[in-house]
């Protein structure tokens, strides 16, 4: 199998310039290249970027698969945006990866071995931007529950013994959004292992923002960062102007600087009972699912059969047709009409009414042996 690589990355805040367009052409000359992004993939040969340099440049956002089963997804926050407490707290060597430059935090989480042949053979890394770049929204609201999933991944990974404790208590993680969701089975997080951390978790912050509180902020807002937003909408920069301003509102209220609810932390040790306990409620469902799916797939079954006997003659008729064809599909057909008769038959007639009917309908065709097989086998025919 040849070695296949899949790059994309995504510039949010601000579009690319044709300089920089001509910097990343440089680079490749069959990448995909907008000023909002740049795509290309290699099935032999490798990129001559590197990624976290392309980061610190350019973009806000960047996805990573190779077909070795390796997955990598990074983003680029404001310096502002996260504290160097909470960056340390969560750090985990190899898979969750938190640096700072002058001006921003490069945040990488790594898929570094699956055992997912099934998913590394097929996926081509295409769909999962769409799907994962929404995060990098939630962290600079203040949203640490994907920095959380990243940490978690080395638990799943079995990197740490049962007394360590988990870095921080946040909040929600019994109600992931989509794209904390998607991060989770992008870095292949055990199911029950998240489900179980979201037990006994407190619940997410309440998102409604009053209109008290929004005057409050504002009356209290520098003049220099007022003065620098409304230079930024006069410019033409409304979105990095609308970011920046629900950026430091999201900061000031909600106070997560660290990240930290204040509720006592988990022990690693907890959180696998959890995950067991979690395991057990799935399979559960899992049965209650099934059971339920059956149940109506019997009335489903039901109300066709009794269609099915509301009008025999018609039933009868529509046999016919594929047995006349004389093909083994046309004989396959016909047999599952019969079969389909007989149980009708058997709900809201009697057997004998259908042996009987089946005898009259078989004098013409018992030449057929194919057919004659093929009710055999179904058990509804006994030969001559």
């Amino acid at each position: 199998m040849s070695e296949y690589q899949y790059y994309e990355f995504l510039s949010i805040d601000r579009p690319l310039t044709a300089d920089e367009m001509a910097a990343l052409r440089a680079l490749s000359t069959r990448a995909t290249i907008t000023p909002v992004s740049f795509t290309n993939e290699y099935n032999w040969g490798n990129f001559k970027g590197k990624p976290d340099k392309l980061m610190q440049r350019y973009f806000d956002a960047h996805v990573y698969v190779a077909n070795w089963m390796a997955a990598v997804f990074m983003v680029r926050l404001p310096i502002e945006a996260l504290t160097k407490e909470a960056a340390k707290a969560m750090t985990v060597p190899y898979l969750l990866d938190i640096k700072a430059t002058k001006t921003h935090w490069i945040i990488t989480w790594s898929l570094e071995e699956s055992e997912n042949y099934d998913r590394f053979g097929m996926e081509d890394g295409r769909g999962w931007m769409a799907r994962l770049a929404p995060v990098r929204d939630e962290l600079m609201r203040g949203d640490l529950r994907s920095l959380y999933i990243g940490w978690l991944a080395a638990v799943a990974g079995e990197m740490m013994d049962d007394d360590d404790v988990e870095p921080l208590c946040v909040s929600g993680l019994a109600n992931l959004t989509a794209a904390q969701q998607a991060l989770a089975e992008f870095l292949e997080v055990d199911p029950n292992l998240l489900a179980g951390a979201g037990m006994d978790s407190p619940a997410a912050q309440e998102a409604e923002v009053s209109r008290r509180e929004m005057e409050k902020w504002i009356d209290a807002l520098p003049r220099d960062e007022g003065n620098s937003i409304l230079k930024q909408l006069l410019e033409g920069q409304g979105q990095q102007a609308e970011r920046s301003i629900r950026k430091r509102f999201a900061s000031w209220r909600h106070g997560l600087q660290t990240g930290d609810t204040g509720a006592p932390r988990r022990t690693l040790g907890e959180l696998r009972q959890n995950a067991e306990k979690a395991s057990l409620i799935r399979l559960e469902k899992q049965k209650r699912d099934c059971k339920q799916r059956e149940i109506k797939r019997r009335e489903k079954r039901k109300a066709y059969l009794k269609n099915l006997s509301s009008d025999f003659p018609k039933a009868w008729a529509s046999v016919k047709e594929p047995v006349e064809r004389g093909s083994g599909r046309g004989y396959d057909e016909a047999c599952r009409i019969l079969v389909d008769i007989a149980e009708a038959y058997d709900l809201f007639a009697t057997q004998n009414q259908f042996q009987k009917e089946l005898e009259n309908f078989m004098a013409g065709h018992l030449r057929r042996k194919a057919l004659v097989q093929r009710l055999v086998k179904a058990g509804i025919w006994k030969g001559q």
